[in-house]
């Protein structure tokens, strides 16, 4: 359940955003502007979420690794780098 909201997270956030958002844009009698700004606010949380979202990259294996390692009761030492 844990991985649930740390991983999805943004998904249930901007779900409830987008709700409130076309509950105030999209009552009371909605003209083209309130539906334009609605596609607009959600079209930013669509493009937000697809630049931003967790996904798999090529050191993932290492770190499992590394997490058996340090699961295995011996000292381990770790260097962390930046490529900038």
């Amino acid at each position: 359940m844990e991985t649930l909201f740390t991983q999805y997270s943004y998904i249930f956030v901007a779900a409830g955003f987008a709700f409130i958002a076309g509950l105030i844009l999209l009552t009371n009698r909605p003209r083209w502007n309130d539906y334009l700004a609605f596609a607009v606010i959600v079209g930013a949380l669509v493009a937000a979420w697809v630049t931003l979202h967790p996904r798999q990259t090529l050191l993932m294996d290492d770190a499992k690794e590394v997490q058996a390692m340090i699961g295995a009761g011996e000292p381990v030492l770790l260097e962390f780098q930046s490529p900038y």
